[in-house]
């Protein structure tokens, strides 16, 4: 049996693992190596040989391939001050951002079509898969019920990735009957904060969670009895406002201050939160889905043929040019 060391019971402080994780983390993985059990041993050799695998897999795959189980990989990652694959998969996210390409911190600036295309995909489907690693079922079931029950449902949402998501999680309230609206505007959302009671529900989503104007909302929110729903990161100061807090962390992005993972990332939540909002709405919105999947059908405007014009015609239609004078 892998038995674990007295500091194994007893993981370092998080000002050590945010110390280790801005360092050379490969480095630190390299200069303990020689000195863990076997077991752990094959899972650091692993981090070391293909250190972008390990980022994107589960603790329970990293533990399959190294040949042991996912509390040898959980001890692992306590030896090197973490307290859990996810907390060391952030710090290595972040040692790979830095000494990886300004595309993309998973492509290097040199790989081929076939290697963009396998690495950003897989990439993309880690970062879905980890969702589920770090939301709290209990989290989620409390947002859901506050959603389902809601008088009303204001989202807020800062800089164009979260209002995209803000905008996104009114359409699918609103089409399964909750009353919702969106409030992207700073002033508004301090209207909406304002106006907004104990039966009401904001909810604000911000990958940073730090904006002023929206914490100053939120505040107000609060005050006059709503509940918020937040979902950001763990540490992020509007997560310390919320009565619910939906906690979702992507490592950092090389090109932008939020990324496309925290796009899939949320965007995954929200799907998560319709699905589980619907089941306990039951078939009235059961119904006003297929109600409104009719009538789109029958007469959205997306569903109207195109007709192109004949080659003839076309070329009627173009304005012809004047024929030059000969000279």
């Amino acid at each position: 049996m892998d038995r674990s060391p007295a500091h194994d019971r007893h993981p370092a402080s998080p000002d050590a693992a945010v110390a280790a994780g801005s360092s050379r983390v490969r480095d630190q993985v390299a200069a303990i190596i020689d000195r863990v059990p076997a077991a752990r041993r094959k899972v650091l050799e692993l981090i070391l040989e293909d250190p972008q695998r390990v980022l994107d897999e589960t603790f329970e795959r990293l533990a399959q391939r190294s040949g042991s189980s996912v509390p040898t990989v959980m001890r692992t990652c306590r030896d090197l001050g973490y307290a859990g694959l996810r907390e060391f998969q952030l710090a290595l996210a972040q040692d790979l951002a830095v000494r990886g390409s300004p595309l993309n911190r998973r492509v290097a600036i040199d790989d081929d079509v076939r290697q963009v295309i396998d690495k950003v995909t897989r990439g993309a489907a880690a970062v879905v898969h980890g969702v589920q690693a770090q939301l709290s079922p209990e989290a989620v079931e409390s947002a859901a019920d506050a959603l389902a029950k809601a008088a009303r449902v204001d989202c807020y949402g800062v800089g164009v990735t979260s209002n995209f998501m803000a905008m996104d999680l009114h359409a699918r309230l609103f089409r399964l009957g909750v009353a919702s609206g969106t409030y992207l505007d700073p002033h508004l959302q301090l209207i909406s904060a304002s106006t907004i009671d104990r039966r009401g529900v904001v909810m604000a989503i911000t990958h940073v969670g730090g904006m002023p104007s929206l914490l100053e909302a939120v505040d107000v929110a609060r005050s006059r009895g709503a509940t918020v729903i937040a979902l950001t990161r763990p540490d992020a100061p509007l997560a310390r406002l919320a009565d619910i807090l939906l906690a979702v962390d992507v490592a950092p992005d090389p090109v932008m201050p939020v990324g496309p993972e925290a796009y899939l990332a949320h965007l995954t939540v929200l799907e998560i939160l319709t699905v589980l909002v619907a089941q306990r709405l039951g078939d009235p919105a059961a119904r006003r889905l297929a109600h409104i999947q009719q009538t789109l059908a029958q007469r959205g405007v997306d569903m109207h043929p195109h007709h192109p014009l004949s080659q003839p015609a076309a070329d009627a239609a173009r304005p012809r040019r004047p024929a030059r004078r000969p000279r």
